[in-house]
């Protein structure tokens, strides 16, 4: 009898063991995601001036990740208003972990360029983004390795997210980072970057980014050329962020005969507008979190970011855009209070052609953005 039940615990201690194994071996998921409304008052908007600004829906998001064994998930999908792109997939990809250091990324998957994952504090990002230098995704592979103090990421694009598959087909609109669009098509892309990054209370991080791909044109079907260079630097003590950037590009399609390489028509959120082939960007942002105990708040964090497109082009203007702000953290509420700054700037002004010309208003013009969202 003591024989027994001592089998029988053994027996029970293995089809424990057993089936703890087992479960380690099934695929685990995460669902998270947010909803967040906005307020918006833009001063040359003559209906905002009437009304007192309009406040309303701005997205429903999704973000699903998974892994089984060495392999992962990730993908995050939002729902915007119709006017703003519809539903789009904002990156998905499936992953391979070779180790803790090295691992592999397959999909639609984020370009490796500049201050990762942002360059900016504010909601409204840096002005390099208008541009598609910044949270930018597309389709291809990525190699990433991250030690100690360098990190270094390798990757090829096949090409930029593909809604629409005809033979002549634009770009669609819909989708949530810039990408070239219009008659011209962005192809094999390759990009590489590295950082080197020190310190542990005063943590600095220095790198370097570079991009080369084509232009594929769909009336002429010649392939032109597009590259982009950055040089950027982090800086964090406590609750000091500093990010500092310079980028440089330039892109030479093979349009037909009289349509001007002096800009090209890049695409986001339903809207396209046309963008100054080459040139040089600036950007600096700088933010402090103070931790507080206000009821359900638990740290504010101040900031200014500042952006300045130089176009190579003498006779364009230069846009530029300025966002001062704080966003507040409550729990899982999250809100942005800016008051963002533009001059040339598509999305902060009446110019809408102020990324590429940019001959429309001469006047910095203003709006005060109040972004609040629910993460879970």
């Amino acid at each position: 009898m003591k024989y027994l039940k001592l089998i029988l615990i053994v027996l029970l201690l293995n089809s424990f063991w057993a089936g703890a194994t087992e479960s380690k071996e099934l695929p685990r998921f995460k669902l998270g995601g947010a909803l967040r409304f906005n307020y918006n008052f833009s001063d040359w908007n003559q209906g905002h001036r009437k009304r007192g600004g309009d406040f309303g829906y701005d997205v429903l998001r999704f973000r699903l990740t998974g892994s089984y064994k060495k392999f992962m998930l990730d993908a995050d999908f939002r729902f915007y208003s119709k006017d703003y792109g519809g539903p789009m997939l904002k990156y998905g990809w499936i992953g391979y972990r070779f180790n803790p250091e090295h691992q592999l990324q397959l999909g639609l998957t984020g370009v490796p360029f500049g201050i990762q994952p942002y360059s900016a504090h504010n909601f409204f990002f840096q002005i390099s983004y208008y541009i598609g230098l910044e949270d930018d995704s597309d389709m291809g592979i990525k190699y990433l390795y991250t030690g100690e103090h360098w990190e270094y990421t390798l990757a090829f694009f096949k090409n930029a997210e593909e809604l629409l598959f005809g033979s002549k087909t634009e770009t669609s609109d819909d989708r949530y980072a810039y990408d070239v669009a219009g008659r011209n098509k962005e192809i094999n892309q390759g990009n590489a970057q590295a950082f080197y990054k020190w310190g542990d209370d005063f943590r600095q991080k220095v790198g370097v980014s570079a991009e080369f791909g084509q232009l594929y044109n769909l009336d002429t079907e010649r392939k032109g050329t597009h590259f982009a260079f950055a040089v950027h630097h982090e800086l964090y003590w406590k609750g000091l962020s500093l990010k500092t950037q310079i980028a440089t590009y330039a892109m030479y399609p093979c349009n037909v005969s009289g349509v001007s390489r002096d800009t090209v028509t890049m695409t986001a959120y339903g809207a396209p507008y046309k963008v100054a082939s080459k040139a040089n960007i600036y950007t600096i942002g700088i933010g402090y979190t103070f931790p507080v105990k206000w009821g359900p708040i638990n740290s504010i964090q101040v900031y200014n970011d500042f952006g300045w497109m130089q176009k190579w082009k003498k006779d364009f203007n230069d846009s530029f855009q300025n966002v001062t702000g704080c966003m507040i953290a409550a729990g899982p509420v999250y809100t942005y209070i800016d008051y963002a700054l533009g001059k040339h700037q598509a999305w902060l002004g009446p110019d809408w052609e102020g990324f590429g010309p940019g001959y429309g208003s001469n006047s910095w013009h203003a709006r005060f953005n109040v972004n609040i969202g629910y993460y879970f």
